[in-house]
């Protein structure tokens, strides 16, 4: 095939990315925003020689689970992947997704459970990043970056979000828009305003807004822009001016003004009160965190004699609702204002049985070894990229009797897992469970034994 030619095509897989899948001649061909079951006119757009990819022409037979999309920004916004089918569908896909992942790239044989799907697919995010852009009238603009770029799209109506997220925002624009502020500019590093941050408590529906600037020039104009907002919005409990003046495409910057509230709100997970900070990790689902962080317990079968090491523990959320099983809970996270929020979170709900180190995963877990700890469950919940090789290594030379690792990402996973079972552990059960509807991303639970 040459580009621009046109084939026949049936879907018959998806990628997490959200493309469909056929094979023309026995050749993978990728297809944007396709449904297994449609069969396609395809136009051929790039040749990659092993592979194709293509978009769609016309639709011959649409599949019975396509739908239509319920979002304006669908395939241009770089955050749903599966607006487009049922969400049955999606679930199905997802299962696939982690038990390939576990197969191909792991090479691994893990009896999964049946993905546990979501409550609801739609306003669960208790979180919100907008990047701040100037449309072609000079005027600022708040949106979503498309698929792989930083490019912004101009919306902020998002059906993952809580409605209340938009008109704060919209307001905070109207607020800059009168005042002339400018926007962020990332080629030459000019202007003000980069992004409004915000986050809300599912539980105790408090209220969190961050507006990340350049410099601190308005700090009294946006001082009186909070106590208006907070008064307008009673559910805000916390409004700070987080200023990043670096040249970088990372959010946050390392300082933050508090112009209303407390620098952090607050929360309930697992039965536990959590204080949540600006940088704190916090699930963006919390109905979905709270059942994954129940059936990870539930697979780590704690003893009142058992003590229990969480690496990458964020603000503690996932260690501190299973401390009243274990005899001892030492908590591990890069980022000092988490581990802050952790100890934080201990004291307010009176767990005392719990320590928390400040430092890296591989460094700490060393650390650990050298002093003697034996842990007999070992909880890691590291980020995308998964483990480092040092963390593997002393997690395993620490001996527990298990490791329940928690991941975003099924690959990073089932290649950890692959190392783990170099070093004398086995992968024998997993639960994939859906925290990000509409999206191309699923967690998994994994549990992992000591051979004998």
């Amino acid at each position: 095939m040459q580009k621009n030619d046109i084939i026949e095509l049936e879907i018959t897989d998806l990628t997490s990315e959200g493309n469909g899948v056929g094979r023309y001649n026995g050749i993978a061909v990728f297809v944007p925003y396709t449904a297994i079951g449609d069969v396609i006119k395809c136009r051929i757009v790039k040749d990659k020689k092993s592979y194709y990819y293509g978009i769609i022409e016309s639709i011959i037979k649409p599949s019975e689970s396509r739908m239509s999309s319920d979002c304006e920004a669908f395939g241009m916004c770089g955050g749903c992947s599966f607006r487009h089918i049922t969400y049955e569908q999606e679930l199905s896909a997802k299962q696939k997704f982690v038990t390939d992942a576990f197969k191909r790239i792991g090479g691994l044989d893990v009896e999964f459970s049946e993905i546990i799907g979501a409550k609801s697919t739609s306003n669960y995010r208790n979180k919100a990043q907008f990047p701040i852009s100037t449309d072609e009238n000079g005027k600022l603009y708040a949106g979503y970056y498309a698929k792989r770029s930083h490019r912004a799209i101009k919306c902020v109506s998002c059906n993952l979000l809580p409605s209340i997220f938009l008109k704060i925002c919209n307001d905070i624009l109207d607020f800059a828009n009168e005042r002339g502020l400018t926007s962020y500019n990332e080629k030459n590093g000019e202007g003000l305003l980069r992004h409004i941050f915000l986050r809300q408590g599912y539980h105790s529906g408090e209220i969190m807004v961050a507006i990340v600037v350049t410099s601190k020039d308005y700090t009294n104009e946006f001082r009186a822009l909070a106590k208006n907002l907070s008064v307008k919005y009673t559910q805000i409990k916390s409004f700070l001016l987080n200023v990043n003046s670096r040249s970088t495409n990372v959010i946050l910057g390392d300082e933050s003004i508090t112009l209303f509230g407390e620098d952090h709100i607050h929360d309930i997970m697992c039965g536990n009160l959590v204080e949540i900070s600006l940088k704190s990790f916090y699930q963006i689902n919390t109905h979905q965190a709270e059942l994954l962080y129940s059936k990870a317990a539930e697979l780590a079968s704690l003893t009142k004699d058992d003590t229990l090491l969480d690496l990458y523990c964020g603000a503690g959320t996932i260690g501190l609702s299973m401390a009243k099983n274990v005899k001892k809970l030492i908590g591990v996270e890069i980022v000092p204002e988490a581990i802050e929020n952790a100890k934080q979170n201990a004291n307010i709900n009176s767990i005392d049985n719990c320590e928390f180190i400040c430092g890296d995963a591989g460094k700490a877990a060393k650390l650990l070894y050298e002093k003697g700890e034996h842990p007999n469950v070992i909880i890691a919940d590291p980020a995308r990229k998964g483990c480092d090789k040092a963390s593997l290594e002393y997690m395993t030379k620490m001996e527990p009797d298990k490791i329940v690792m928690i991941s975003c990402n099924p690959s990073t996973a089932a290649r950890d897992c692959a190392i783990l079972e170099e070093l004398g552990y086995k992968a024998i059960k997993g639960q994939a469970v859906d925290l990000f509807p509409r999206t191309g991303h699923v967690e998994c639970i994994i549990l992992i034994v000591r051979k004998k």
